[in-house]
C-alpha cells in the first residue's frame, strides 16, 4: 500500500502543509494585508483577558468611573468569588470574551485606569521610604533637624524638636537593643517614634501636592504655540 503524502512546501527547512495555520499566515504576509493573523488574535485575546483579571484589583473610584457593561460587572463578581482552579480558569476566559466585545475607547480607559493606579502605588512607596529615611536622620543627626526646617519651613519646629528629644529619651540602652537584635526581635518603638513618622510623611505629601499644583498652573499659563 503506497504512502499518501501531504501537499505542502518547505520554508527554512520546515514543512508547511497546505491549508495549515502556518500556511495561511505565511500567505497573508506575502500579500502584505493588514488582517491580523491567528497568532496576533490569540495574543490580543490573552492581553484582554489579563486586563479583565487586573480589574479585580482596581481601586473603587477608578473602577466605578469606567462605567462597564452590567454583564461584565457580573462576570467579574463571579470571578472574585470562585476559588476552584478550573472554575476560575473558565470564568477568566469568559471575562476575556466579554472584554473583546468592548469598544476600543473603553479598553483604553481601562488601561489608563490601571496605569494611574500603578503610578500612584509607586509614588506612595517612594513617599514612605523617604519618610523613613528622614525620620532616621532626624533622630541620629542633630544637623538634620535644621536641614529639615530649612527645606520645610511650614513645619511646627517646636513639635519636631520635642518628638526627636522624646525618641532619644525613650531609646533602649545599647545592650538591650543588641540583645533584641541577636534574638531576631525588632526593638520596641515609642509613640513619639510613630508620631514623628506621621509628621514627616504629611509634610512630604503636602510638599509634593504643592509642587504638582504649581506644575499644573505653569503648564496652563504657557502660551499656545501656533507655529
Amino acid at each position: 500500500m503506497s504512502r499518501k503524502f501531504k501537499k505542502g512546501y518547505y520554508v527554512r527547512g520546515q514543512f508547511v502543509a497546505d491549508g495549515s495555520e502556518l500556511d495561511q499566515e505565511l500567505k497573508r504576509e506575502l500579500k502584505g494585508g493588514d488582517e491580523p493573523s491567528k497568532t496576533d488574535l490569540k495574543a490580543q485575546s490573552s492581553e484582554l483577558q489579563g486586563l479583565g483579571e487586573d480589574l479585580l484589583g482596581l481601586r473603587r473610584d477608578l473602577f466605578e468611573a469606567l462605567d462597564l457593561p452590567s454583564k461584565l460587572l457580573e462576570a467579574l463578581e463571579d470571578l472574585k468569588r470562585i476559588t476552584n482552579f478550573e472554575g476560575r480558569r473558565r470564568q477568566s476566559q469568559f471575562v476575556g470574551k466579554l472584554m473583546r466585545k468592548l469598544e476600543d475607547e473603553t479598553v483604553e480607559a481601562i488601561r489608563a485606569a490601571l496605569e494611574a493606579q500603578r503610578k500612584g502605588s509607586a509614588k506612595d512607596t517612594l513617599l514612605l521610604h523617604s519618610a523613613e529615611n528622614w525620620r532616621e536622620r532626624l533622630v541620629k543627626d542633630d544637623t538634620a533637624v535644621a536641614a529639615w526646617i530649612e527645606q520645610f519651613p511650614q513645619t511646627d519646629s517646636q513639635q519636631l524638636r520635642a518628638l526627636v528629644r522624646q525618641i532619644r529619651k525613650d531609646a533602649p540602652p545599647a545592650a538591650e537593643e543588641n540583645a533584641a537584635e541577636s534574638k531576631g526581635l525588632a526593638p520596641r518603638k515609642s509613640r513619639a517614634w510613630r508620631e514623628l513618622f506621621q509628621l514627616v510623611r504629611e509634610q512630604l505629601s503636602d510638599s509634593e501636592d504643592s509642587e504638582d499644583a504649581s506644575s499644573d498652573e505653569t503648564d496652563q499659563d504657557e502660551p499656545f504655540d501656533k507655529s
